[in-house]
C-alpha cells in the first residue's frame, strides 16, 4: 500500500487527555480514534493488526473444536431475567427500551443466548459436546474509562462457549482450552501468567485470567516463586512468602501489576439449571448441561502489545501481528516503484512510504508505526536496500533478492 493513500496522516502530538502509553502511541501512530470517552474506530491500520491477532486466536480455537458463528447484540430482558442476571449485572449493563416500551440490553457476554440455543438444538447425549465461539462487540457500562483501549464501553471479545454432558468432560476441555489460550499469549510474545480468580457477575466457582506483567498494569497477583501457582490478588486470602499451596516448595511473592487479557469460566450446570436446558443420557434420565465460557479481548491485546513493546520513538509490533510486514522508504534517487512491486509479487504485505516529504519525517513515522522492518531505497543505496529491523540499532545493505531470501527464513 502506498502511504500517500493511507489514512489519517500521523499526529505529532498525543492528546491532552491521554495517560496511558497505547492511547498516545496508537492515536499518534494512526491506529485507532476516540469518539467518546470508551469508544474508540479502529482505523485501518488498528483494524489489520486486530484482524490478524483475531486469525491467532481463530486458529488455536479451531484446533480444539471450536465452531465459529455470529450472535446479535441486542437481547431481550426477558432472556437475562431466566439466570436473574437483569438485576444482578444491572450496573454494568446499558438497558434499553423500544417505542412499544420492550426492553433490551446491549449484550457484554453471551451465556443466555448461547443457552437458548442449547435447548432448541440438544435433545440427546449424542449432541454433546458442543464448542462454538464468535467474536463480537460487546458493551460494558464502565463508570470511568481509561487506560485508552485497555478499558471501554464498546470493545471487541472473543467468546467461547462449550456444552457437555457431565463435570468430567467439561473440565477436560476447560484443560484443553487453557492450553489453547496458551499457545494463543506465547504466539503474540506476552510474558504471561494463568491466575487463579474470581467469577464476578459469571459465577461463584474459582476461574482462571492470563495475565500480562506490565508495571502499568490495573491488576495485581501473587506468585510462587518456584512453580507457575499465580493468585489474583482480589482472592489472595494467604501472605506474603507463606508456603506455596500447589508446589508446597516455593514461598508465594507478590509480583508486579498485571494487564488482563483472557479469562476462562468453569459454569457447571447454573445456567441449565435455571434456563431448563437438559438433555437425555444414555438410560433416558434427563439431565442438565454442563456448561463453561471463555474471553479474550483483541482490542485490548493490542492495547496490551503496545505497553509492553514500545520506546520513546514509538510502537515496536511482533512479526505475528504487524499491519505490515516491511516498511519501504523511498528517498530521494530510490527506485522505491520497482522494489515495491518485487515485494507483491512474493506476497510480502509492504507499506511503501512514497511521499513527497522530508527524509527525517519518514524515518521518524516509520518508528511510530513500529513495523517490524524497515527498508530505505535511495540513491545513495544504489542498487541496495538499507535494512533496520525496528528492535535493533544494526543497518545491513542488501540486495531485493538478499531481503526477499531473508523474509522467506
Amino acid at each position: 500500500m502506498k502511504q500517500s493513500q493511507l489514512f489519517p496522516k500521523t499526529r505529532k502530538e498525543a492528546p491532552k487527555d491521554a495517560e496511558s502509553i497505547n492511547h498516545k502511541l496508537l492515536v499518534r501512530a494512526g491506529f485507532i480514534d476516540q469518539l467518546m470517552s470508551g469508544s474508540w474506530t479502529l482505523l485501518p491500520l488498528g483494524l489489520r493488526v486486530v484482524a490478524k491477532i483475531n486469525q491467532i486466536i481463530r486458529e488455536e480455537i479451531n484446533a480444539v473444536g471450536g465452531q465459529e458463528m455470529l450472535m446479535p447484540l441486542l437481547h431481550p430482558k426477558e432472556i437475562w431475567s431466566e439466570t436473574g442476571r437483569w438485576d444482578k449485572a444491572d450496573e454494568i449493563m446499558y438497558k434499553l427500551s423500544d417505542a412499544r416500551k420492550k426492553e433490551y440490553v446491549l449484550s457484554f457476554t453471551h451465556e443466555e443466548i448461547v443457552m437458548d440455543l442449547l435447548r432448541k438444538n440438544i435433545k440427546s447425549y449424542q449432541d454433546l459436546p458442543v464448542a462454538v465461539y464468535h467474536f463480537s462487540t460487546k458493551f460494558r457500562n464502565e463508570p470511568r474509562a481509561r487506560s485508552g483501549i485497555l478499558r471501554g464501553r464498546e470493545f471487541m471479545m472473543k467468546d467461547l462457549y462449550s456444552a457437555h454432558t457431565d463435570e468430567k468432560d467439561m473440565v477436560d476441555y476447560y484443560e484443553k482450552v487453557k492450553g489453547a489460550y496458551v499457545k494463543i499469549f506465547d504466539r503474540l510474545g506476552f510474558n504471561f501468567k494463568v491466575v487463579e480468580a474470581s467469577g464476578g457477575v459469571f459465577t461463584e466457582k474459582r476461574t482462571h485470567e492470563f495475565q500480562v506483567l506490565n508495571a502499568n498494569g490495573e491488576d495485581e497477583i501473587f506468585a510462587c516463586d518456584k512453580c507457575d501457582y499465580a493468585v489474583n490478588k482480589e482472592i489472595f486470602e494467604g501472605k506474603e512468602q507463606e508456603l506455596c499451596p500447589k508446589c508446597k516448595k516455593g514461598k508465594i511473592e507478590k509480583k508486579e501489576k498485571t494487564v488482563e487479557v483472557g479469562n476462562i469460566f468453569p459454569l457447571g450446570t447454573w445456567y441449565a439449571e435455571r434456563m431448563h436446558v437438559y438433555y437425555t443420557d444414555e438410560k433416558g434420565l434427563k439431565k442438565p448441561v454442563w456448561f463453561a465460557s471463555y474471553g479474550i479481548g483483541p482490542t485490548r491485546v493490542m492495547g496490551t502489545l503496545v505497553e509492553v513493546s514500545h520506546d520513546d520513538r514509538g510502537i515496536i509490533w511482533n512479526k505475528a501481528v504487524a499491519p505490515f510486514n516491511i516498511h519501504l522508504l523511498e528517498l530521494p534517487g530510490g527506485n522505491g516503484k520497482d522494489i515495491y512491486e518485487k515485494l507483491k509479487e512474493k506476497g510480502v504485505d509492504a507499506l511503501w512510504d512514497d511521499r513527497d516529504v522530508p527524509p527525517g519525517e519518514k524515518f521518524a513515522d516509520a518508528d511510530l508505526i513500529g513495523i517490524p522492518v524497515r527498508l530505505v531505497t535511495s540513491e545513495r543505496n544504489g542498487d541496495k536496500v538499507e535494512w533496520k529491523e525496528r528492535n535493533s540499532e544494526e543497518l545491513e545493505l542488501l540486495s531485493i533478492d538478499e531481503v526477499l531470501k531473508r523474509l522467506e527464513e
